[in-house]
């Protein structure tokens, strides 16, 4: 028996055997087109492009409902992808003005894009490169008369193992025959992630080695809770494997109808919010169907990401004011562009040497106001539809909050001589995620209106550990005592000044650390829709005595492994089913 351990992004328990999963990258050859053939290979491309547009919906259109929500937009976005002119145009005069094949273009025009969302140093957009490279193969494989090479559903209760999967191999995966997966690559916060979760299919990434460590018909167990993969389980471990899948199971139907509708309140009548994170309009209807009492993280990005110019105003207030239909009264935090490095310049981005560290969120807004003030623009548009909040990312000094304020006082004044309605009250805050900001925070709370916690990027900068790294993701631990004291001053700066203080990372949807937060003074928790259901259970079984004792003991410890260990302890005597 051999235990790995890798990066938790969907969770549950999966026993079954092991099909290890091959590449499937199509080699490129550049050809010449002869001038009288140019037609001809533009006709193929066009082809090509709208037989993958037709696939990709008619993949959306196989959905069960219970997954529309959640699943469509993402699959729905690799289709504006492909529809966008302007990425048509690059492909086409390349065929055109090269004269080369169609596939040696695609290839070509893809990578470029690949490449320049690797240079942002954003985490969030260097897991979308595998979006990218999924659309590409989807591209080639027709123009190829390739068939999709579909991952094997023979037999039943298989675990997946490969090196990476992309979005549309994770939509393909059978749930009659297909349990899990595991791969050497990948992050939580990527779509494939994203996609497991909302199938519900158990899922370890970053295992680094798995691939090769594993032969196709091994027993395994994966436990996407734990982030654990056990190869050639004894007879005992798969007892008692089996067990905790079967209540696992019988917990989350269970408590998912049960407290949809009920508050997140403590037996002794303190409430707290509970908000969901999310990327697409599309979304909110799911996290409203989970329970959200609003939005406390809305990732503008995916308007950045397709390719062509930057989303227009218009663009933006239509997606802002989509969101606000959906959700009534309930509040929307938008958080302004988060994109890293990519300057977007014509001949490419431009080269950092070091972009975790570089012209990242509100330091690239700043310097790009033609992509900051329509965004802004939009924003306060659509606040005259409803309760729209702006959010900051990446602040780390009190000049750029006053810097970006100043370009919204200047916006305002436009709208009012253009006679354009908008909330001139408007609520502005910031993300605090780099470790200055926390330390700052009773300075910065009186040019803001609310903090939210970032804890993914405040674990990375404060541990000086890149989150992305395989090699190093045990390193990666919100329970860091740096990364907790941190997390206590800013929460109580905002109670000392009556500010409201947000957390939207993924440590706020993660039960083992829902007493603690609470304990701690958190009103306001936000994120991923399918988490609410178990946090909200864990609030509803203590009061605000026992969950401040919690807080106070494991504030006591001085390692992230006794923290986390003695939380979990805490919280599965109060609800041993969520382990």
């Amino acid at each position: 028996m051999e235990i790995r351990r890798g990066i938790p992004v969907s969770p549950g328990i999966a026993i079954g055997e092991a099909f290890v999963l091959d590449s499937e990258d199509s080699p490129i050859t550049r050809r010449v087109i002869e001038e009288h053939g140019i037609r001809a290979e533009l006709d193929r491309f066009s082809a090509a492009c709208d037989q993958a547009i037709a696939e990709i919906f008619e993949s959306v259109k196989k959905l069960p409902k219970s997954l529309h929500g959640e699943v469509a937009p993402i699959i729905e976005s690799h289709a504006k992808i492909l529809q966008d002119k302007s990425l048509q145009l690059q492909i086409t005069s390349g065929i055109e003005k090269n004269r080369h094949n169609a596939e040696y273009e695609v290839s070509r025009v893809f990578r470029s894009f690949v490449k320049r969302l690797q240079a942002t140093g954003n985490q969030m957009f260097e897991n979308r490169v595998v979006d990218l490279l999924d659309i590409e193969r989807r591209l080639i494989r027709n123009l190829l008369n390739e068939k999709r090479s579909e991952i094997a559903t023979r037999g039943k209760d298989l675990i997946i193992i490969a090196h990476d999967l992309t979005p549309s191999q994770t939509l393909a995966l059978d749930k009659e025959k297909v349990i899990g997966f595991a791969t050497d690559a990948g992050g939580p916060t990527s779509h494939t992630a994203i996609l497991a979760k909302a199938m519900e299919i158990p899922a370890v990434v970053g295992l680094e080695s798995i691939t090769s460590a594993i032969s196709g018909g091994d027993v395994l167990i994966i436990d996407g809770t734990e982030g654990t993969i056990i190869v050639d389980p004894d007879e005992d471990t798969l007892k008692n494997y089996r067990a905790l899948e079967r209540n696992r199971l019988s917990y989350e139907q269970r408590i998912t109808l049960e407290l949809r509708d009920l508050p997140a309140r403590t037996l002794d009548g303190h409430e707290v919010r509970l908000l969901a994170n999310i990327e697409f309009p599309e979304e909110v209807k799911l996290a409203l169907q989970h329970g959200a009492s609003g939005i406390g993280l809305y990732r503008s990005e995916f308007l950045f990401l397709r390719p062509g110019p930057p989303p227009a105003e218009r663009e933006h207030l239509e997606a802002y004011r989509k969101s606000l239909s959906l959700l009534g009264d309930r509040d929307l935090t938008v958080r302004t562009l988060d994109l890293g490095a990519d300057k977007l310049e014509s001949d490419g981005p431009t080269k950092e040497k070091n972009p975790f560290l570089g012209c990242r969120g509100i330091r690239l807004c700043l310097q790009r106001p033609d992509l900051f003030r329509p965004q802004l623009r939009a924003l306060l548009r659509a606040s005259a539809y409803g309760d729209i909040r702006i959010m900051f990312p990446m602040v780390s000094s009190l000049e750029e909050i006053r810097s970006a304020r100043a370009v919204v006082e200047q916006i305002k004044h436009e709208l009012r001589r253009e006679g354009a309605p908008f909330n001139d009250h408007v609520k502005i805050g910031i993300m605090v995620e780099v470790p200055s900001a926390a330390l700052l925070a009773d300075i910065l709370v009186r040019e803001s209106d609310f903090f939210s916690i970032g804890t993914n990027d405040l674990v990375q900068y404060t541990m000086a550990v890149d989150r992305a790294n395989e090699r190093i993701a045990a390193l990666f631990q919100p329970a860091a005592p740096a990364v907790l004291r941190l997390v206590k001053y800013v929460i109580e700066e905002g109670e000392r000044s009556k500010k409201p203080v947000c957390m939207c990372g993924e440590m706020s949807g993660d039960v083992t650390y829902t007493l603690l937060l609470l304990g701690l003074g958190l009103k306001e928790f936000s994120m991923s829709p399918p988490s609410i259901a178990d946090v909200k259970m864990v609030i509803r079984s203590v009061t605000m005595k026992e969950a401040r004792e919690i807080a106070h003991k494991a504030l006591t410890f001085t390692e992230a492994g006794k923290v986390v260990e003695f939380l979990r302890e805490r919280t599965r005597k109060i609800i041993p089913e969520a382990f």
